[in-house]
């Protein structure tokens, strides 16, 4: 068989991949997690509906992982980051979470996670210039 790589991003492409990985990973995981998985959105909004805000991630199996966490420069400092982190955790520890685990750049929000008891797992030097941190916190 001759097989080629192309960077041709196709939907139905990108849908296989991650079918494909989704149905190995189920096949080795234990069965009371198999069925794990929720998206976890939380959003700062305003009475009008605007948003200022959010946290964007997903449950997958025993654990929460944040993908996204913003707060707009117009009302940070007020308490709405620790304000979705903590809905995030509590969501987690709700649904059986063992640990939640996230990333961040130095020049984000390492010292908030370290803040609110996220411990650095990994670190990528050079990242861009900067310092790319892997966190996790035990629930």
């Amino acid at each position: 068989m001759d097989l080629t790589i192309s960077n041709v991003a196709k939907a139905e492409d990108k849908q296989y991949v991650r079918n494909k990985l989704i149905a190995y990973n189920y096949a080795n995981f234990p069965a009371e997690l198999k069925d794990k998985y929720e998206e976890v959105n939380l959003f700062v909004k305003d009475a009008a509906g605007q948003t200022y805000g959010g946290l964007v991630g997903e449950i997958c199996w025993n654990w929460l992982e944040v993908h996204y966490l913003i707060v707009d420069e117009s009302v940070r400092g007020q308490g709405y980051g620790k304000k979705l982190l903590a809905a995030a955790e509590d969501i987690a520890r709700e649904k059986g979470c063992d640990f939640i685990k996230l990333d961040t750049l130095s020049f984000q929000a390492i010292d908030f996670y370290k803040k609110h008891a996220y411990e650095i797992y990994g670190v990528i030097e050079n990242a861009g210039g900067h310092t790319h941190y892997y966190l996790k916190k035990n629930l």
